[in-house]
């Protein structure tokens, strides 16, 4: 039997609108508006990924925000539900600081940083930015963090 073409098809994908702006462009007759979508989409197994829609309306932005965010995904190293090591990074002026942390203490993140984090699937974290507050920045400067994980070298048997 052939599936309606309307029905809604569940996906393991979710997705987390990060900000949502209205932006407009000087023409002849005015200002045009449109909307810009920041879109966050994580399986919470370790992919994740970050995308930017624009459009006329607010539904299509954020439509095409996860789509750009599906074709764009990273694979994170995830230990014990927290990463393996310490990692900064810098991207813009924004900076992100991240740190594992012991099973209980949960995430420790705030906004944008959050969204990526819980979509990734990591259970208990630490972290903080530093310097810029631009969204956009902070996303991905967390994750080319995610990104730049290493797996532990394995301690030597005596």
């Amino acid at each position: 039997m052939a599936r309606d073409l309307h029905e809604r098809v569940e996906s393991e994908w979710e997705e987390r609108l990060v900000e949502l702006d209205r932006v407009s462009r000087t023409v002849k007759g005015g200002k045009r508006m449109r909307f810009r979508a920041l879109v966050v989409v994580g399986n919470r197994k370790g992919k994740v990924g970050m995308g930017i829609g624009k459009a006329s309306d607010v539904q299509t932005a954020i439509k095409k925000g996860a789509t750009q965010a599906r074709k764009h995904l990273i694979e994170v190293l995830i230990e014990g539900g927290t990463i393996p090591h310490e990692i900064t990074v810098k991207y813009g002026s924004a900076v992100v600081f991240l740190k594992p942390a012991t099973p209980g203490t949960s995430i420790i993140a705030g906004g944008p940083v959050r969204a990526v984090i819980e979509l990734a699937g990591i259970e208990n974290i630490l972290s903080k930015v530093i310097g810029s507050s631009n969204k956009i920045n902070n996303v991905q400067a967390t994750l080319t963090a995610l990104e730049r994980l290493q797996q532990r070298p394995a301690k030597a048997q005596s």
